[in-house]
Formats: structure tokens, C-alpha cells, sequence
């Protein structure tokens, strides 16, 4: 069975930018957790706030759009059917 490669890309870019954005928020409001920094160097303009929890949902989204896509194609090469 063939994954179909805007569906999964969706889906994991939508996962990931959600995760990031839901981290955050988590740590935001809990205080702490100096780890989910690390991702500033990755997503410029991040930061443990609300307007960086933003930013970083919207760069989770890209990124994981980007990577599920490949991942689909990757996998649609390998799978019969």
C-alpha cells in the first residue's frame, strides 16, 4: 500500500508543529525546562514565550511537512502495489 505523499506530509507537519507549540506552552506556563532552547538553534527566532511557542509551531509545521513528504516518497519507492 502506497502512503499518499500531501496527506502524510499534512499530517506529520501538522504532528510536529503541534508538539513544538504544545511544549512550549507547557513550559511556559510551568516554568523551567531550559532543554526545548536548544531548538533556537534550529528555529530562528525561538524562544520559551508565547510569541515563540508560535514561532516554533510554525517552524515544527514546515519542518515536519518537509520531512514526512521525503519520508512518503522514500517509502512509495520501496512498497509493491
Amino acid at each position: 500500500m502506497k502512503l499518499d505523499p500531501k496527506a502524510t506530509a499534512l499530517a506529520g507537519g501538522i504532528l510536529w508543529g503541534l508538539s513544538v507549540l504544545l511544549a512550549t506552552l507547557w513550559i511556559v506556563i510551568k516554568g523551567g525546562g531550559l532543554t526545548l532552547m536548544k531548538l533556537s538553534q534550529f528555529y530562528i527566532g525561538y524562544s520559551i514565550s508565547i510569541p515563540g511557542a508560535i514561532i516554533g509551531g510554525i517552524y515544527g509545521f514546515v519542518h515536519g511537512f518537509i520531512f514526512f513528504l521525503f519520508f512518503a516518497l522514500i517509502y512509495n519507492l520501496f512498497v509493491k502495489g
